[in-house]
């Protein structure tokens, strides 16, 4: 098979190749061209050593990005490509970098070191593919393979255990029995990865195309790096709006919702509060009253742990607190979410809403999608006719409150009443309707 190399590696291969060195192109770039996707970047394998490929690339910008590990990131064309020489490494005493690298002269000893099968594939135009470990085969069978013996691989790297559920949800692979089995015995390891290290794994996970079976499959995992979530499982809710466990329904709701990892981070996070709530009536019936409280909660314990970026905390939360919130199909209703946040959110609740309800049984489901219907119907409706929803577009502004005699703390209150009016149907967002409502209201409501 013959890959289509672009220009900028080519000729770093045919640099490398020229001054009688080994190289290829090695990895998930010789992987995605196989699984007929287009790769991101395009790594380099060699015999050449991180002394002699500076010397060998002089003529061109080169960045010293791991030369201790034997990578070194050379631009050719305004395009870097990182080129590192053959290694194996001592060590690992952290469970994720080694203490030490040796430089190798040989192909094998580079490739035998690397995670799974179908990411230690070589290709140069002169050899085609080289695969010494199964790979070819392991990607017709669409497996995930450790290299080797994967306690070893594992022990050596703990962030592979997430990366092997990862390429699994990713690329629709199942995993290898002997690699699962080594995920399970060993996902204690994990604890020594950092935090971003995992939120960066989890998210990829997430928006994978079969995340829903590596949650269900790995979820002695999930509980490790999410502990609040253990208790869902096997959880029952014996209601007619469900037909799932906690947990299931919560893996179903993640698949059921676009792969956003803001969004299905949500859906992961936004019955976890269910445990802690979960009350049974006289009849068996379940009840889970006030548990998108808890849940928020969890969310903000969960978003914290894994240092998620502050905007997308707030978007999780505030998706998660308001996930069962019922509003009636009326544009007043609708506004007053709109005003509370934005467009842009009201859509992701309404897909969150959407989640939820296509992971409960078949019990309103008609109903309540076609509800959902409506409130999104509405909503373009108000957005169409430029409906005031927040300050910024009432017809007057702390000027006009300023002229009829208001001191400054009693504008930002007069203009938060004036607003809520509007929203609320009470008047119309006119300057003088505005203005009359105030001076007949303002007194009486502002205590």
């Amino acid at each position: 098979m013959k890959i289509k190399i672009p220009a900028y590696a080519a000729k770093a291969l045919d640099i490398l190749h020229s001054n009688g060195y080994q190289a290829y192109i090695v990895g998930g770039c010789v992987r995605d061209h196989l699984l007929g996707k287009q790769p991101n970047d395009y790594d380099i394998c060699t015999d050449c050593t991180p002394e002699m490929m500076k010397q060998v690339f002089a003529q061109f910008r080169t960045i010293e990005t791991g030369i201790k590990h034997g990578t070194l990131t050379v631009l050719i064309d305004r395009t870097p490509v990182e080129i590192t020489t053959f290694r194996s490494d001592g060590k690992y005493t952290d469970h994720r970098k080694p203490d030490s690298v040796k430089f190798e002269t040989e192909l094998a000893q580079d490739l035998k070191r690397r995670d799974f099968t179908v990411n230690a594939l070589c290709y140069n135009e002169q050899e085609g593919i080289v695969d010494m470990f199964t790979g070819l085969e392991d990607i017709e069978n669409e497996l995930i393979r450790c290299v080797g013996k994967p306690q070893e691989r594992f022990e050596e790297d703990a962030l592979r255990i997430l990366r092997a559920m990862r390429f699994s949800a990713v690329l629709g692979f199942e995993i290898h029995p002997d690699t699962a089995a080594a995920i399970h015995e060993q996902k204690e390891l994990l604890k020594a990865i950092s935090a971003e290290r995992i939120a960066a794994e989890l998210k990829k996970l997430l928006c994978g195309k079969n995340a829903e079976r590596i949650l269900l499959q790995y979820r002695d995992v999930m509980a490790l790096m999410i502990p609040q979530l253990e208790p869902c499982f096997g959880l029952e809710q014996n209601n007619p709006h469900h037909c799932y466990d906690v947990y299931t329904h919560i893996c179903k709701s993640v698949s059921s919702i676009k792969p956003d990892w803001v969004l299905r981070l949500t859906m992961l996070l936004h019955d976890i509060g269910k445990p802690l709530v979960k009350t049974v009536d006289e009849l068996g019936i379940s009840h889970f009253k006030t548990h998108q409280q808890k849940s928020e909660q969890i969310a903000r314990q969960v978003t914290a742990s894994l240092k998620l970026d502050n905007k997308s905390r707030s978007r999780i939360h505030a998706l998660v607190l308001e996930h069962d919130t019922r509003i009636p199909a009326q544009k007043k209703s609708v506004r007053r979410l709109l005003s509370k946040y934005d467009e842009e959110f009201f859509a992701d609740y309404l897909a969150v809403r959407r989640a939820d309800t296509l992971a409960q049984s078949m019990y309103m489901r008609e109903q309540k999608l076609a509800e959902l219907d409506e409130l999104e119907r509405l909503a373009d409706e108000i957005c169409r006719e430029n409906l005031c929803l927040h300050l910024k577009d009432l017809a007057v502004n702390g000027n006009d409150l300023k002229a009829l005699g208001l001191n400054d703390r009693d504008i930002g209150k007069g203009l938060k009443m004036l607003l809520d009016a509007v929203i609320n149907e009470k008047t119309e967002n006119n300057k003088q309707a505005l203005l009359d409502y105030l001076k007949e209201n303002f007194d009486e409501q502002k205590n």
